[in-house]
C-alpha cells in the first residue's frame, strides 16, 4: 500500500511540479506552525517562572501614533504581564525563538525536500535570513495591532484567565506564520531553484580516465 502511494505521489509530482511543490510546502508550513504552537507557550512560561525579563520594557523602533494617539512601537513589549502589559522581553525572546528553531528546521524541509534545490545553500541560507528579518519586522509591525486587543478579548472581557491567555497565544501566532507563509512561498522558489543535471558524455569521461 506504501509503494502504491509513493507511486501516485511520484507520478504525481511529475505531471504537476508546480503543485505537489505547493502541497509539499503546505504540509511542513503547517508541521512547523505546529511546532511553534507547542514551543511558543514552553518557552513564555520558562521566562516568566524563571527569569523577571517579563517586567523589562522592550518597546523599540517608534514608528508614529497608534489609532489612540498614542506612540506606536515596531517591536511593542511593554513590561508587565498580558494583558494589561505588553509581556516584556519575555514574550519577544518567546516569540524569537520559536520561530527562529521552526524556520531553520522549515529551511531544510523546504530546501531539500520540497524544492530539491541543488544551489548554494550558503547563498540561499543568506538570502532566507534576509527574507525572515524583513518577515519578523512585518509581522513585529502587524501584531502591535492586533496582539494587545486579542489578549484583553479572551482574558478579561470573556473571562477566559489563564485559557484566555493560552488561547491568544495559539492565535497571535497561527497569524505569524500565515504572514511567513504567503510571503516566504515566492521567495523560495528564487532561492531554492534548482539547475539542470548535466550529464558527462562518454568522450569527456574518457578524457576524464
Amino acid at each position: 500500500m506504501l509503494s502504491a502511494m509513493q507511486k501516485r505521489w511520484a507520478d504525481f509530482r511529475t505531471s504537476h511540479p508546480e503543485m505537489a511543490k505547493f502541497l509539499m510546502f503546505f504540509v511542513f508550513s503547517n508541521g512547523v506552525t505546529l511546532l511553534q504552537l507547542a514551543l511558543m507557550p514552553l518557552f513564555r512560561w520558562g521566562f516568566e517562572r524563571f527569569t523577571d525579563l517579563v517586567d523589562v520594557d522592550f518597546q523599540v523602533l517608534p514608528v508614529g501614533s497608534d489609532v489612540g494617539g498614542g506612540q506606536y512601537f515596531m517591536f511593542d513589549y511593554a513590561a508587565g504581564a498580558m494583558p494589561a502589559g505588553g509581556g516584556g522581553l519575555a514574550y519577544f525572546l518567546s516569540v524569537q525563538i520559536t520561530m527562529l528553531i521552526a524556520q531553520v528546521i522549515n529551511f531544510f524541509l523546504q530546501r531539500n525536500v520540497t524544492f530539491r534545490s541543488n544551489t548554494s545553500a550558503w547563498v540561499a541560507a543568506g538570502w532566507y535570513a534576509f527574507a525572515y528579518v524583513i518577515i519578523t519586522f512585518v509581522a513585529a509591525a502587524a501584531q502591535g495591532f492586533y496582539k494587545a486587543p486579542i489578549y484583553d478579548l479572551l482574558m478579561n472581557i470573556w473571562g477566559w484567565g489563564q485559557t484566555g491567555e493560552v488561547t491568544a497565544d495559539v492565535i497571535t501566532m497561527i497569524i505569524n506564520s500565515a504572514i511567513s507563509f504567503w510571503v516566504f512561498y515566492p521567495i523560495f522558489k528564487v532561492i531554492f531553484s534548482r539547475r539542470p543535471e548535466t550529464e558527462e558524455t562518454p568522450a569527456a569521461v574518457d578524457q576524464a580516465g
